[in-house]
């Protein structure tokens, strides 16, 4: 069990990695104004980004689902790691060597079994492109790589190596390497033999299969021997760190270039991915193994950000096979804000076929959009039929319409009505128009749901919260709206408003979510230690909230941007002076209230002392008032 890294450490893994650079690698980050940036939520589906990260604060925190926290928490989250092993990547990045409290520096059998399997991957990589240089038996492969228009350079740029045939080769230079039997099996490099594990990949081409963040997480392996009764491609089995529905080959080489020009291509192959690239085509990605799918959908589909212009082209052979591949893409079509294309190259040949044939341009040429996703999956419908006769259109619009009700923009659907008329030949426009929206209506009554609305920064109040006692946050409410306005100040700028908010109580703040924020910044020291490290202090008041509900809040007032273009001095005591008359405001009510009561016969000291406190009160007000900040 691995000790207790050293805190000084962990502070510096923080500081040394920009929360920023982290999150680029998973999503394609935007300008969000005061300092900050936005992208696609990684942790739950949207439409439009309610995810902001604040470089300066080293934070995170979305909006929609509430998740939240540090560069740290990011990479436990998306990776699903323990602490250490997020402390231990990102050191390794860094190259910062982590010390423990308990068994000194960080020894290899000390670390998280995902960072042992990346590790144990990695290393075969480079064993397998080293085989592949200099093995004499790889005479095979290169040649299989020749013939397909790779030279050398090009299976140096895809990592692309190869795995020697007899039976432990890797397994034996990986145990050489401190890896256990265990830590094989577990990986799929490795399977179960009589006598032990072997190697299970053996006299074949290697493809590395990064995830997006760049690790080796699995291997693509093809056969070359005619002696090989195995499949002709064979991938990593489902491992604690691969998973195939969850992986697209060559996404950490295109992931810059999809978010730079909005635009993914999606090839079938390793080698298509490598001929598309070379020819230029540098956001060419492929599936491994498996069909194009939603969890395929959402990585893209946060390199993307959903906006309008955004593309996805599909490049399927022409054969049945393709064809089918296509229909199966389009099924998950509606779940893409971005228009869907399809491109099927002459005489049904791959990119990597169609680049030797007729050379780079002519790869560049075919992913160039051509026909919407919906418009070939449509043909493929009607053609089945006899579009001479009644009853063949009928059976043609009876398939087809429920595809063109699916879709969830009524602009769209319409639209595609109307071209559906045309291709199945009906000259009645508007019954297949009228056909397809009743379609839909039943749709929605049986309990389909359409897209969720496109939410803005003044909407996020709405957004569902862990519970919190106290009454319903909304952002129309004056009170709570310059309430939550003074604790995103005290958070993001202490500077502006520190010494003087360390004086506010924790009864000057109406809702309990931002009470028990006041009483974690408190309980961190008070703002005044904001102005000396901004970082420090952060991390201190989160670790003050009480439970993860307040952690949460402090981190989304540490993100959500102030509500004023110009944050200066005048409008920070402009806050702290609404935030203190309203609770003035309040007390004056709470002492007439009483007053009217010791009227009414009780103690009279009592109640010249309350009207004593009164009169105190109002002159402060009116001192508020006419002074502003400087009567604090």
């Amino acid at each position: 069990m691995a000790g207790r890294i050293n805190d000084e450490d962990v502070k510096a893994v923080r500081d040394a990695v920009p929360i920023d650079a982290v999150v680029s690698e998973y999503l394609q980050l935007r300008n969000a104004g005061g300092g900050n940036l936005k992208g696609l939520c990684p942790f739950h589906d949207e439409k439009s980004p309610s995810f902001q990260v604040s470089p300066s604060k080293g934070l995170f925190h979305c909006f929609g689902c509430q998740e939240g926290g540090d560069t740290l928490t990011f990479v436990m989250k998306v990776d699903h790691l323990s602490f250490s092993e997020a402390v231990e990547r990102l050191a390794a990045q860094a190259g910062i060597t982590l010390r423990y409290e308990e068994g000194g520096y960080n020894p290899a059998h000390q670390r998280g079994e995902r960072i042992r399997l990346v590790e144990a991957h990695k290393a075969a990589a480079q064993w397998y492109k080293e085989q592949l240089d200099t093995h004499p038996e790889a005479d095979t492969g290169r040649t299989f790589l020749a013939e397909r228009g790779f030279d050398q350079a090009a299976a140096a740029h895809f990592g692309v190596g190869y795995s020697p045939q007899g039976w432990d080769h890797l397994t034996r230079h990986l145990r050489g390497k401190g890896f256990t039997d265990k830590e094989l099996l577990l990986s799929g490099l490795s399977q179960e033999g009589r006598r032990g594990p072997i190697d299970r990949f053996r006299g074949r081409l290697m493809w590395p299969i990064r995830d997006i963040g760049g690790e080796v997480v699995g291997f693509g392996a093809r056969k070359l021997y005619e002696s090989d009764n195995g499949p002709k491609y064979l991938n990593t089995p489902e491992t604690a760190i691969y998973k195939k529905s969850q992986v697209l080959y060559g996404i950490d080489l295109a992931k810059k270039d999809i978010a730079k020009v909005s635009r993914a291509v999606v090839v079938e192959g390793y080698t298509d991915v490598m001929a598309c690239h070379l020819a230029g085509v540098t956001t060419a990605i492929a599936t491994c193994g498996t069909a194009f799918g939603g969890d395929h959908i959402k990585i893209l589909r946060r390199l993307l950000m959903d906006n309008g212009s955004a593309r996805v082209i599909f490049t399927f052979d022409g054969d049945a096979a393709g064809q089918k591949a296509a229909l199966r893409a389009f099924e998950d079509d509606q779940k893409f804000a971005a228009e869907t294309y399809i491109a099927i190259a002459p005489d049904g040949m791959d990119p990597c076929e169609l680049r030797l044939a007729k050379g780079d341009e002519a790869v560049a040429d075919l992913v160039e959009p051509r026909t919407p996703l919906f418009e070939f999956a449509l043909r493929q419908i009607v053609v089945r039929y006899d579009l001479d006769t009644p009853a063949g259109r009928a059976a043609a619009l009876d398939e087809a319409a429920p595809i063109v009700a699916r879709i969830k923009n009524s602009g769209a659907q319409h639209e595609v009505a109307v071209q559906l008329a045309g291709m199945v030949g009906i000259l009645d426009t508007q019954f297949v128009v009228k056909r397809v929206a009743q379609l839909a209506r039943w749709a929605r009554d049986r309990g389909g749901r359409g897209p969720a609305p496109a939410r803005g920064p003044q909407q996020y109040e709405a957004a569902p919260r862990p519970a919190l006692t106290g009454p319903a946050l909304t952002l129309r409410n004056p009170v709570y709206a310059t309430e939550r306005e003074l604790l995103k100040l005290a958070l993001q700028r202490p500077d502006l408003v520190a010494p003087a908010v360390d004086a506010y109580g924790v009864d000057e703040f109406t809702a309990a979510p931002y009470a028990s924020v006041r009483q974690a910044i408190m309980d961190a020291g008070g703002a005044e230690n904001g102005v000396k490290d901004d970082h420090e202090y952060l991390l201190r008041v989160r670790e003050s909230a009480p439970d993860d509900a307040v952690r949460a809040m402090v981190t989304e007032l540490a993100v959500e941007p102030i509500m004023r273009r110009a944050v200066d001095e005048v409008y920070a005591g402009t806050v702290l002076v609404q935030v203190r008359r309203r609770a003035v405001e309040r007390r004056v009510r709470d002492i007439q209230s009483q007053m009217t009561r010791l009227s009414a016969g009780g103690d009279p000291g009592q109640l010249a002392a309350v009207q004593n406190e009164l009169w105190v009160l109002q002159q402060y007000d009116q001192a508020l008032r006419e002074h502003g900040v400087a009567a604090l």
